[in-house]
């Protein structure tokens, strides 16, 4: 029996490294969707290019507070550089983070995405899973509700795969499965059921990961993420790099299309 992939590519905007390999990687049809770091430094020049993204490629907001600096002069009031994940996670189990601020940064995020690509987000995720914490998935599922398109939602409750089970375990346990809850309870934001894709960056084999995640893909489907990049001067800065070079290489290869063949696994396309 088929099973049906979501592959979407995340950091797009990072760099010009990274939004060129995805680029590729989406219009050679081995991607399903894109998610876009809005504030990102690259933003600005690469974003107005998604205007003529590939037909059935899915593009997305990838809601970032851990990253740069903030969009939103409400948020920068607080936080002149976003925090760390560790300080973001710590402060939002201890409810103190600046909801109305975070806010207003989603909504400064989300419109430099549609002032760029002139529609709204096909769904939202987040950098380093920070949609998913104690009161600022509350603020993010308001937010989607209140669309008129219903975009999607990365649910982070179910994260499968071979090894790394402490950092899947993180992932499930800062927020992911209360927010795979809430939206089991609603019907207006689609949402995946599993997902796939977490590793260390260091594993160098990575034909070997999605093959372990592609084996563990339901029979209903299920969603990986991925970071792919090329080599570019801000590069130097990323210490995900090398990680991103291995992604792209193997993404790009004749080797992840057998793969998903041998796998009886097709992409999963947006509909028009």
């Amino acid at each position: 029996m088929t099973r049906e992939l979501t592959l979407c590519a995340d950091d797009y905007g990072l760099s010009t490294g990274v939004d060129v390999a995805i680029d590729d990687l989406a219009r050679r049809g081995r991607l399903s969707a894109l998610s876009c770091l809005t504030g990102a430094p690259a933003w600005g020049t690469d974003g107005p290019q998604l205007v003529t993204a590939p037909p059935g490629v899915s593009t997305g907001l990838h809601f970032n507070l851990t990253e740069g600096r903030p969009l939103s002069a409400a948020l920068r009031e607080h936080w002149p550089a976003l925090p760390t994940i560790q300080a973001c996670i710590a402060g939002a189990l201890r409810g103190r983070l600046p909801l109305a601020a975070i806010r207003e940064e989603l909504l400064a995020q989300w419109d430099a995405f549609v002032a760029a690509t002139g529609r709204t987000p096909d769904f939202v995720d987040g950098h380093q899973h920070v949609h998913h914490l104690p009161g600022i998935r509350a603020l993010v599922l308001d937010w989607l509700q209140r669309q008129a398109h219903s975009p999607a939602l990365r649910s982070t409750g179910h994260v499968r795969g071979p090894g790394f089970a402490l950092k899947r375990m993180a992932i499930e346990w800062t927020g992911g499965r209360a927010l795979a809850r809430e939206l089991a309870r609603q019907r207006d934001i689609p949402f995946n059921t599993v997902l796939l894709g977490v590793y260390d960056f260091a594993q160098v084999d990575y034909r070997a990961l999605m093959r372990g995640w592609l084996a563990h893909l339901p029979a209903q489907g299920g969603l990986i993420f991925c970071h792919p990049g090329q080599r570019s001067p801000e590069a130097a800065r990323d210490p995900i790099a090398a990680a991103r070079e291995r992604e792209w290489a193997y993404l790009a290869s004749d080797a992840f299309t057998t793969d998903l063949q041998a796998a009886g696994v097709t992409l999963a396309r947006r509909k028009a």
